[in-house]
């Protein structure tokens, strides 16, 4: 079972994680001060959603054929990946650092193009850190 999670800050400072994916009458959703805290409780959700099931004696699928697909926000992105220096991202993806800084805090969000640009960036990071052998 695949589950797609939408993970975004929230104007009060809280991360969400909403999906609409579900298991018999069960949504998924999580909350946190940070994204790792909305995952934990995001995936309490869908271990209560199987018990639930179990419980109602409907079928119950296999934990390990669920697949969480998490698509980020900006801000949600930095908050969880961390360890990426805003600063040298924006360089490496040729946006302006203070608009980048913005696009972080959630103050000013990216455009399509920019949008682009950023997605273009992880995706290009990925592939680096993929063929990187220590």
């Amino acid at each position: 079972m695949k589950i797609v999670a939408i993970i975004e800050k929230g104007s009060d400072g809280y991360f969400s994680i909403h999906s609409e994916d579900h298991l018999g009458n069960s949504f998924f959703g999580g909350f946190g001060n940070s994204v790792a805290e909305a995952k934990e409780d995001f995936r309490t959700s869908i271990f209560e959603a199987i018990q639930e099931q179990r419980l109602d004696g409907r079928p119950v699928p296999d934990m390990s054929e669920m697949d969480v697909e998490y698509h980020y926000d900006i801000p949600s992105f930095f908050n969880f990946f961390d360890y990426f220096n805003v600063s040298k991202f924006a360089e490496y993806a040729g946006i302006n650092e203070s608009k980048m800084r913005a696009y972080k805090s959630g103050t000013s969000y990216p455009g399509e193009r920019t949008m682009g640009k950023i997605s273009k960036a992880v995706k290009s990071i990925t592939t680096e850190l993929l063929s990187a052998v220590l």
